[in-house]
């Protein structure tokens, strides 16, 4: 009986002398949402970025697309974010077929929804070239992605479908603009937007 326990504890031992030399398991690099790897990390201008956040923009019961947020460092509140210095990148990858056009109009229409009217005369150029890049694409199909970066000294670069869009938005209040869609007082979707600011999951939507 002895010898048996002798052998359960040096066993025992062994196991837990195994564990304490194992590497630790790497943290994962993507997550999956609605069938769409969100990576942790992306390079923008070479400055790396963080996930800040992401979530999926229900239209109804429907899924529209994934929204995912990159900066530099993290933040939780819309002002800090607009406010940052650093580059930022706005991921957008759709989940079904849509008019292009028509989502050109529906974030022209976020934009006209969270941005007081004194700012939004001011980039009132800004809204119609972005409203014919979309209308120039005819429709996005499950898995199209489109990037809005802000990178300091040169602007918003909007890319869609790994295409560079004409000439950089010089203005910053045009990228802030675009970022009130999703962030502002009136953002498209509530539950995404508590997403993007990095909220735990289980406090989404709460007291909405």
């Amino acid at each position: 009986m002895k010898i048996q326990r002798f052998f359960a504890l040096s066993a025992n031992i062994c196991a837990l002398s195994l564990c304490a030399v194992s590497p630790p398991v790497a943290a994962a690099s993507t997550m999956d949402l609605g069938g769409v790897k969100i990576e942790n990390n992306q390079t923008v201008q070479g400055a790396n970025l963080q996930l800040n956040g992401a979530g999926i923009r229900y239209k109804a019961v429907f899924k529209v697309y994934t929204a995912a947020l990159y900066l530099d460092k993290k933040a939780s509140t819309t002002e800090e974010i607009l406010l940052a210095n650093g580059s930022k990148r706005m991921t957008i990858t759709m989940l079904r077929e849509i008019d292009a056009n028509e989502l050109g109009r529906l974030f022209t229409k976020g934009i006209e929804n969270n941005v007081p009217y004194t700012e939004l005369t001011k980039m009132l150029s800004h809204l119609m070239r972005m409203g014919q890049i979309f209308a120039d694409q005819k429709k996005l199909t499950a898995g199209d992605t489109l990037n809005m970066d802000w990178v300091p000294g040169l602007g918003t670069v909007i890319t869609i479908k790994g295409v560079v869009q004409g000439e950089p938005f010089k203005d910053p209040e045009f990228f802030n603009g675009m970022m009130r869609i999703w962030l502002g007082k009136s953002p498209a979707d509530y539950r995404l937007k508590d997403a993007l600011l990095g909220k735990p999951a289980e406090l989404v939507g709460q007291n909405r």
